[in-house]
């Protein structure tokens, strides 16, 4: 099992970073090490000083698929569900100021919550979907899948040209505004369309 992420995929987060505004999906692929078991909490890791939380739309891969075209792709996917892509903001803008990769700040263990899943059929279009994340119960970021640059299907097959993909791989398909830090003790719960998806602890 691979996680692919697309970073700068909603407008409102590429301003709020102050990025410029790419003329393809932005990927990058967190080790299978990054996901956090369910129940487990988020150790904060010590290399770091400021991590992120960014909540994220996913998609699990249910077909193996290579070139696959756009008009194709809601073929390869039957669920879908809402995850966090936990970011060492402090170490990422080292490492992009020194124009070096960005895995030790995206890919590290524990770096990835994957929270329930759930059959595309009971939504009514995946390309309008409400998703929340609360910290400490106040909402901190909010965000629909109508406000990416890319939609699922389109990133599917940008994917599928460079990775082969395979039974089980999951896709992070962007965050919305609202990214912000997290510190020891806080309670992060994750929404889909009033769905609770996740429910995770800072440690």
């Amino acid at each position: 099992m691979k996680i692919i992420c697309v970073g700068r995929n909603y407008p409102e987060h590429i301003k709020e970073l102050g990025s410029p505004r790419p003329e393809s999906p932005v990927l990058f692929i967190k080790p299978d090490t990054a996901s956090v078991q369910k129940t487990h909490p988020f150790f904060r890791p010590d290399f770091s000083k400021l991590i992120h939380h960014e909540v994220e739309v996913l998609v699990k891969i249910d077909r193996i698929g290579k070139h696959i075209q756009t008009k194709f792709a809601y073929k390869y996917y039957q669920q879908i569900g809402l995850g966090i892509d936990f970011t060492a903001r402090d170490l990422q803008q080292i490492l992009k100021k020194s124009g070096l990769p960005w895995e030790k700040a995206k890919g590290f263990d524990g770096s990835a919550v994957i929270g329930d899943w759930f059959d595309k059929s009971i939504f009514d279009d995946i390309n309008k979907l409400d998703f929340q994340l609360k910290k400490n119960g106040i909402i901190v970021q909010r965000g629909n899948t109508a406000q990416m640059i890319w939609k699922i299907d389109e990133l599917i097959a940008e994917i599928s040209k460079f990775f082969t993909l395979k039974i089980g791989d999951i896709i992070f398909t962007g965050t919305p505004a609202g990214i912000g830090s997290i510190s020891e003790e806080d309670l992060l719960e994750g929404y889909l369309m009033g769905k609770k998806a996740f429910s995770v602890k800072i440690k």
